[in-house]
């Protein structure tokens, strides 16, 4: 299955070029080819996950083989940690391209947004599969390019400024990656993962390699835009077209930002204790922060935006605390329990904060508006908007039986078990702090009756709109099965393994 690695980069490249020449004289062949080719890599994940559970399936383009061990070939690397990335990353954006039917209509270039949205994800594929740091840089930076054009395609004041933003903070977080690219180059003299992780292993802990790692945190911390650096994200994720905002705040920021970082400190450089501590802090704040920035708002994009960086903190958290306890020589099991409940909490994040994103397109489909105080009275006039609505806010605040409270309880567990009582109280408490935003976003938009009057001829959104909706707000409450050992072992722990047997990725690799 080696040789199918490269078609989750390769085919939807080929998409995002064929969309414009096509697209012109063909109708509906951009839609039709995005939604064929987003359901194709989705099913083709699920087929990893499924048929080759911890497998490592590597492609060497080019064909370069191995020289006496060392990896000269530029490696696409599909494992468990990464087939889980890219089923999250195709998944959403069938969803997101399928809601996108209707909801594009609205605006007049729809050759460049699939384009852009095809674009984007090749990128973000890419970015977890590669096994080679400077195609790391290239393939996020195809993906971010893409993604500074979607935030302002709507061309408004607003979205041109979101966009500006996002491209100067943007633009920061690639020259701080980039140089850490490059002192890793001239430290080991490889850019491959695994032959790089072998050298780095000799100077750990001295004060280049840390230099490094902290340019690292700063730069995909700008790209997750995790506390402090978070200043890009309110706007970008706000003014961006529903569907982008999904795929925002739903994919990106874990792909670009969550994922490599968390590949490159376990797969790459050996876990240190300061490093991870400055991870679970980074999450700890990021979490509090932007759960309080978040109750404040009254634009209810810009209240799932905040509330992204307050649920991204959980997992960074999550993360960080595995880190420690590895680094410090604790159980393994709390280990394996905190990275468990941080990417637990990561699919969780994508397709509720997705959902929730395309509930408020849906609204600002229907009345024009994204303000809280203009809404009401929706339920009885967007059921379907509504139910899913309800769904997703229930997940993201931690209610039983939705998805969201098991990824949570598997981190204050953790939290507890690793002696971590201060952040298991934390995410307790903005927990509570969650769930009260979200009664707050009920309240306003469906149950207040200040409105009522000026809904009597307002319906529900298009069917691919509502489609998207409700697969989304039944996977909130089917992903719970991942808390059970059958469904876990086949999803979720092969994922965690790899982090856990962080050597065994450079054996692996070295050894084919």
């Amino acid at each position: 299955m080696s040789e199918l690695v490269p078609l989750f980069v390769v085919i939807p490249l080929a998409s995002a070029f064929l969309i414009p020449v096509i697209g012109r004289f063909v109708p509906w062949f951009q839609k039709s080819l995005t939604l064929l080719v987003l359901l194709f890599l989705t099913i083709l994940s699920l087929s990893y996950l499924f048929t080759n559970t911890g497998e490592t399936l590597a492609y060497k383009v080019g064909g370069w083989e191995n020289v006496e061990h060392v990896p000269i070939a530029i490696f696409l690397v599909l494992d468990g940690l990464s087939g889980f990335i890219v089923l999250i990353i195709n998944m959403l954006g069938f969803l997101s391209a399928f809601y996108a039917v209707s909801y594009i209509n609205k605006y007049t270039a729809e050759n460049n947004f699939y384009a852009l949205l095809c674009l984007m994800i090749a990128g973000m594929n890419g970015v977890a599969l590669t096994g080679d740091l400077f195609n790391l840089y290239v393939f996020l930076e195809i993906a971010v390019i893409a993604s500074y054009a979607l935030v302002a395609f709507g061309i408004e004041r607003n979205q041109l400024e979101a966009s500006f933003k996002y491209q100067v903070l943007g633009g920061i977080a690639s020259i701080l990656i980039l140089f850490g690219v490059g002192m890793i180059y001239w430290l080991t003299k490889t850019l491959n993962f695994a032959d790089a992780s072998t050298i780095l292993a000799q100077h750990a802990g001295s004060p280049t390699v840390t230099f490094i790692q902290v340019m690292l945190v700063v730069g995909f911390g700008l790209k997750a835009a995790m506390i402090p650096f978070h200043a890009w994200l309110p706007d970008a994720h706000s003014s961006a077209p529903s569907p982008i905002s999904a795929m925002l705040s739903g994919v990106l920021i874990k792909a670009i930002g969550i994922y490599a970082l968390i590949r490159l400190f376990f797969n790459v450089f050996t876990i240190s204790s300061e490093i991870a501590i400055v991870i679970t802090t980074i999450g700890a704040l990021s979490m509090v922060i932007g759960g309080l920035l978040a109750l404040r708002q009254w634009d209810v994009k810009r209240l799932f935006a905040f509330s992204s960086i307050s649920q991204v903190g959980y997992v960074a958290m999550a993360i960080g605390i595995g880190m420690i306890v590895i680094a410090r020589g604790g159980s393994q099991t709390v280990a394996s329990l905190a990275i468990a409940g941080g990417l637990f909490h990561l699919i969780n994040h994508a397709v509720f904060k997705g959902l929730l994103f395309l509930n408020a397109g849906a609204i600002e489909y229907r009345i024009n508006t994204r303000n809280l105080k203009e809404m009401g009275n929706l339920a009885q006039f967007m059921p379907w908007t509504a139910s899913t609505s309800f769904g997703a806010s229930m997940s993201v605040a931690g209610i039983p039986p939705f998805a969201g409270f098991f990824s949570k309880l598997l981190i204050i567990i953790a939290a507890i078990k690793g002696g971590f009582f201060f952040l298991a109280a934390l995410a307790v408490l903005v927990s509570v702090l969650t769930i009260s935003m979200y009664m707050k976003y009920q309240r306003y938009a469906f149950f207040n009756k200040a409105h009522s009057e000026d809904r009597m001829k307002i319906k529900d959104v298009p069917f691919p709109m509502a489609f998207s909706m409700v697969i989304m707000g039944v996977l909130c409450l089917i992903m719970s099965l991942l808390i059970f050992p059958g469904v876990r072992e086949i999803i979720l722990d092969p994922a965690v393994d790899v982090l856990m047997k962080s050597s065994a990725y450079a054996t692996t690799i070295i050894g084919m």
